[in-house]
């Protein structure tokens, strides 16, 4: 005797039983459906019970499926071939049936899943590894670097690794070649990401709110035609974001840069002073308290009108101290 298995109703036990004849054209049995999908029945009903799968049409004592649901296992299979979820999978597919078409959704999630950066993964071994960074093998040092993504290993080839990102790897030998430890650079990695993933952030919030919102907030905008839309401006946008941070980070790189530079060398100030300017010495604790407090930029400015302003101050109480100037009586009669 055979059992039906949980959530998929009372007759499911018989659902592969033969009917006289085959199916009509286009239909199957739920045994053909899993071997013209490559999936099982087990999976087809545990698909039917995450509402993944409509339900088969019921004929007699079996349950027929349709070239439908042939169609649908292979998207699913397709999107989890992809990195997808079944949560995720049943959100996509939930767009299909209520008309926003799956064509331009999959496109859309396609774009923004997709690599944004111009880079392709290397692989490198073990020996070449050590060998970039000095010769002596630090498996510390190796351990951290898979903890931080920039490693990934192979499950083929266990003395091989992935790397996402050559660039970054090449940075960090230079690093390393130039005399900064390798604990040293992993934690100034760390410490980068949080602030490039809150700019990273803060600029997607920004496009939402400007651009795509319309596109999320507006059922009418959820057709096929608009989500190939959307892509299209995920793929305009994309490079933005890189070409900012590219230029912002040339910008303050440049004037911290000279700065530090004039600062190390003692010349913050490299000038001559101009007419009618001396230099003052101040203790050092009080510039550094004026530059906390206003900037280094503005200190001198501030410590002049600060200067100017006391000067003023006790010029009015000298006034006011002395009172007004002996006036001449008049005597006349």
């Amino acid at each position: 005797m055979r059992h039906s298995e949980p959530g998929t109703g009372s007759g499911d036990g018989v659902e592969g039983a033969r009917t006289t004849g085959p199916p009509p054209r286009g239909t199957y049995r739920i045994e053909d459906l899993a071997h013209r999908s490559g999936t099982t029945v087990r999976t087809i009903r545990a698909y039917q019970d995450k509402d993944l799968l409509p339900r088969p049409r019921r004929q007699g004592r079996a349950n027929l499926y349709s070239d439908l649901h042939l169609a649908r296992l292979r998207q699913i299979a397709h999107l989890l071939d992809r990195g997808y979820t079944l949560a995720s999978i049943r959100e996509l597919l939930d767009a299909w049936d209520t008309g926003r078409g799956l064509g331009g959704v999959l496109g859309l999630a396609a774009e923004v899943a997709g690599p944004w950066t111009d880079e392709r993964p290397t692989r490198i071994t073990r020996a070449e590894l050590d060998a970039r960074f000095g010769g002596a093998p630090d498996d510390d040092a190796v351990t951290e670097a898979i903890e931080l993504g920039v490693l990934e290993p192979l499950v083929e080839d266990s003395d091989s690794f992935l790397v996402p990102s050559p660039q970054e790897l090449d940075v960090a030998a230079e690093l390393h070649s130039a005399g900064v430890p390798l604990p040293a650079i992993a934690g100034h990695l760390r410490e980068l990401r949080c602030d490039i993933e809150h700019i990273a952030a803060r600029f997607l919030e920004f496009t939402t709110e400007h651009v795509f919102a319309r596109y999320l907030d507006d059922p009418a905008r959820r057709t096929d035609a608009h989500a190939a839309e959307a892509a299209s401006l995920v793929r305009r946008l994309r490079p933005l974001a890189r070409q900012t941070v590219d230029a912002e980070l040339a910008r303050a790189m440049h004037a911290f840069a000279v700065r530090h530079l004039r600062s190390g060398l003692g010349a913050d100030d490299p000038s001559p002073p101009a007419e009618g300017r001396r230099s003052v010495e101040l203790p050092a604790e009080v510039i550094s308290a004026v530059e906390a407090l206003v900037g280094r930029d503005r200190a001198s400015a501030f410590i002049a009108l600060a200067a100017e302003r006391e000067l003023r101050a006790r010029a009015l109480d000298d006034m006011i101290t002395t009172g007004p100037p002996d006036e001449a009586v008049d005597q006349s009669p």
